[in-house]
């Protein structure tokens, strides 16, 4: 592959606090350095100027459907998909069909993936068949090469499993990824419960579904030692938990979503079923205080949830499936909506997305340090552009930022040094 330089680029790697125009020399594979200016003969010259080049982006909170639902996404378009949005390295939920709890499943996974463009890291189920009762193969999963367990979907429903999920994992090196729902008080709801929720007569889920079993994982998580990673957070009262808990000391991590700082309740109006997903957009007040937790550092990473749905699925607002594309948007929407308004400044949400997730799960990535993989997003910042389902790469194209108009736009992404998206348009 030879050495390539990226020449005149404002770089931001929060993992070196590193922030300025610098030139990144990549050898092979691996970044070899990093500085403010570099005069050797190189076989390739990126020219960088007035773009942003950061880590890529780890997005570890990712449906790609496959195996068994690849009518909505596969392997291959779902990695498309996240390098044109800067995407370098994905975590995939063990939901697919047959679940991810066995080892023929996780060898079809890794198959794949060799022929991917983004690097795919595995999330093993909870429990076999995400059934919530015995607990999946964690010695076997450790031994395969998958870095974190999850029954994502649903919740591991009773307490006494889910210890023995913390406990379990935690012997296995396993990084525990829980989705906080308790379904007796969700009963059927497909939205927030609130003013929308009682106009439009449908039937809501309340915050204390989240609030309730993200609070018996930040005790359970207190009570053993064993680390709990909290899922997609939507509301003001997760996150006011988890921040009272990392200030006692507990071993809790949390994500959030680009949609639960964009958009409130008020976009069900339209009876669109784009915009349902699990948990659902709730209150002003809560996109207020997500913003709070991922300015005072009580998120540790942004993450997508990208779950794609197809077209006829989501024609029937009532009956649709929960979820929205995203691995496309997550950059522009942050400096949109985020950082344009001055909620944070740009380093924070590139620390967000790349050296947080990265250290949540422990894997490489998330850095721009000598030696590291050279994965890499270049970014123009400025750039608006509009979202465009057609021409979105995910097979899906169930976007809650569709029409949007978004700032920041990926013009290449590398992975192991390799050019592996060029913005065509």
């Amino acid at each position: 592959m030879g050495t390539l330089l990226i020449r005149n680029g404002y770089v931001i790697d929060p993992a070196q606090k590193l922030s300025g125009h610098y030139d990144v020399l990549i050898e092979g594979t691996r970044i070899l350095r990093v500085e403010p200016r570099v005069t050797e003969r190189v076989d390739r010259v990126i020219e960088a100027k007035n773009l942003l080049v950061m880590p890529g982006i780890i997005d570890m909170h990712v449906h790609l459907r496959d195996p068994g639902q690849t009518e909505k996404e596969d392997i291959y378009t779902g990695c498309n998909a996240a390098v044109t949005g800067g995407v370098t390295s994905l975590l995939c939920m063990p939901n697919t069909r047959p679940a991810i709890d066995n080892r023929e499943t996780i060898a079809y996974i890794q198959r794949l993936a060799q022929k991917a463009k983004a690097k795919i890291y595995i999330c093993g189920a909870a429990t076999k068949g995400l059934s919530g009762e015995e607990l999946g193969d964690y010695a076997m999963y450790r031994e395969l090469g998958v870095c974190a367990v999850s029954d994502d979907g649903r919740p591991v429903e009773s307490a006494e499993q889910m210890e023995q999920v913390l406990l379990k994992a935690q012997q296995a090196g396993l990084r525990v990824v829980s989705h906080c729902e308790d379904l007796a008080i969700v009963n059927g709801g497909i939205i927030h419960k609130g003013s929308v929720s009682e106009d439009m007569q449908v039937r809501g889920i309340d915050r204390l579904s989240e609030d309730r079993i993200t609070q018996r994982e930040i005790e359970l998580a207190e009570r053993t030692g064993a680390p709990v990673h909290i899922c997609h957070v939507s509301t003001k009262g997760s996150t006011e938990l988890i921040r009272a808990a990392k200030k006692r000391g507990v071993p809790v991590t949390a994500e959030t979503c680009p949609h639960y700082f964009a958009y409130t309740h008020e976009k069900l109006r339209s009876r669109d079923a784009d915009y349902r997903m699990n948990p659902p957009l709730r209150e002003p007040e809560d996109v207020a205080e997500i913003i709070r937790g991922i300015q005072d550092g009580t998120f540790d990473c942004i993450v997508t949830d990208h779950a794609p749905h197809t077209k006829r699925e989501k024609m029937d607002f009532r009956k649709a499936p929960n979820g929205t594309v995203g691995l496309e948007t997550s950059l522009a929407a942050g400096i949109r909506f985020l950082v344009e308004p001055g909620h944070i400044k740009l380093e924070r949400l590139v620390e967000l997305m790349t050296f947080g997730p990265a250290r949540v799960l422990g894997i490489e990535g998330g850095s721009l340090e000598p030696g590291m993989a050279a994965d890499l997003a270049l970014v123009d910042p400025k750039a608006f552009w509009t979202v465009l389902p057609e021409r979105l790469q995910s097979k899906s194209k169930n976007s809650v930022f569709k029409f949007e108009r978004l700032q920041g736009r990926v013009k290449y992404t590398l992975v192991n040094g390799e050019i592996v998206y060029v913005m065509r348009y």
